[in-house]
């Protein structure tokens, strides 16, 4: 199992992504309720899976409060799950992720969600949600739920099926 996180400075989503990375549990939700369910999950339900967090990286230009807020965030959740897991999680950059997933470093968001897409629910309607009576692969995905999926995959990728630890 993979649990991945997709940080902001208020709010954050994430999977849980079974051994076939289907998708077993995803959110935004605030980042209090986040450390909630890092509680729940690896202290009282002791799941055990790896764990991956999207990590903000600079690239030479200025940023503001919500990126610092987002660092904190970020510190918090590791030290988290450390602390109820024994798990180091990974970090997983945006960079990784455009060249995992779409190969190119100029992807955008819409880039990736379609390369989810074309991986997972391939010639379906909608992104692969579905709808409410036939859900489909991404049923109820939205904005950051997608990126913490990136994150998911891409780790995935990069250290379970290529070994790059």
């Amino acid at each position: 199992m993979i649990f991945a996180i997709d940080p902001g400075n208020e709010f954050s989503a994430y999977v849980l992504l079974d051994d076939n990375l289907k998708p077993m549990g995803f959110d935004k939700c605030t980042n209090e309720a986040l450390m909630n369910k890092i509680t729940e999950l690896f202290l009282f339900e002791n799941i055990k899976c790896d764990v991956a967090i999207e990590m903000v990286a600079s690239y030479g230009m200025s940023v503001g409060k919500t990126v610092f807020d987002t660092c904190v965030w970020i510190g918090r959740f590791y030290e988290a799950i450390r602390r109820y897991s024994n798990v180091n999680p990974t970090f997983i950059y945006r960079k990784d992720e455009k060249m995992c997933l779409c190969h190119t470093m100029k992807a955008k968001d819409s880039n990736i969600v379609q390369a989810l897409v074309d991986r997972f629910a391939p010639d379906t309607p909608n992104n692969g949600k579905g709808t409410k009576k036939d859900k489909g692969f991404f049923y109820g995905f939205k904005k950051d739920i997608w990126q913490a999926m990136a994150v998911a995959c891409t780790y995935h990728d990069m250290y379970i099926e290529k070994g790059e630890f």
